[in-house]
């Protein structure tokens, strides 16, 4: 593919994605475009194991956008970072297509362990704000990550993934079309449980009650006896 093309195609990504954008010319200021842009480049060079000028070009496109992407990163085709303050993505990190990305994620590892330690995304991830995910394992394609997660282990297609740690709290084989970008219609476990917490706690109380009246009620019986 060609340099134009690929300017092209990257566009349209972002102007599918952000209805902010009202024009094409205001791509060329958006962030996750220019840093893309930057890492295909610094990619190209960690490949020939220009491995200092890849960083230097990275690095230099991390301190302009505050998206930093290591070179060795692999990265298909359409992903989009949204605002992405604060994205970081490791080294081993391998990327589908159609991939979203929101501010604040990190797919990092785990420690110092060497060969594959980040995480794979595969198509049409969606990984909301501040999620984190960390270590060498599979994210399936189609699933999305709530915002503030933080994901330690491998997630299947099709699910939804909330909580720290993160938790699956959908798997409903129903593929998720790259365009659905909610963050915030999530299911909340957390609030479930608490819920849950609440009816019993409820139950309970209406059973102390009612035992408490039958107590005071035979008392009251054994009074009348003394009576009588």
């Amino acid at each position: 593919m060609g340099l134009i093309s690929y300017i092209r195609e990257e566009i349209q990504v972002v102007r599918e994605r952000d209805p902010a954008i009202k024009s094409n010319l205001e791509v060329f200021l958006y962030p996750s475009f220019r840093v893309i842009l930057r890492y295909r480049l610094a990619h190209k060079l960690y490949l020939k194991k220009h491995y200092f000028l890849a960083r230097w070009i990275s690095q230099r496109a991390a301190r302009k956008t505050g998206i930093e992407i290591h070179p060795g990163a692999t990265i298909g085709k359409g992903l989009f970072i949204d605002h992405g303050s604060g994205v970081i993505i490791g080294e081993t990190t391998v990327i589908g297509d159609n991939v979203t990305l929101y501010q604040g994620v990190t797919l990092g590892g785990t420690g110092k362990e060497h060969g594959k330690r980040h995480p794979t995304l595969e198509d049409n991830v969606m990984v909301s704000a501040g999620a984190k995910i960390l270590g060498s394992f599979t994210i399936g394609e189609n699933s999305k990550i709530g915002a503030g997660s933080v994901v330690l282990e491998e997630v299947p297609p099709n699910c939804t993934v909330v909580g720290v740690p993160g938790r699956i709290v959908r798997m409903d084989n129903k593929k998720i079309p790259r365009t659905d970008l909610d963050q915030i219609h999530l299911p909340d476990p957390v609030l479930n449980d608490i819920r849950e917490l609440q009816q019993e706690n409820i139950r309970l109380h209406s059973q102390l009650r009612r035992l408490i009246k039958n107590m005071r009620c035979l008392e009251k019986e054994g009074e009348t006896d003394e009576d009588l």
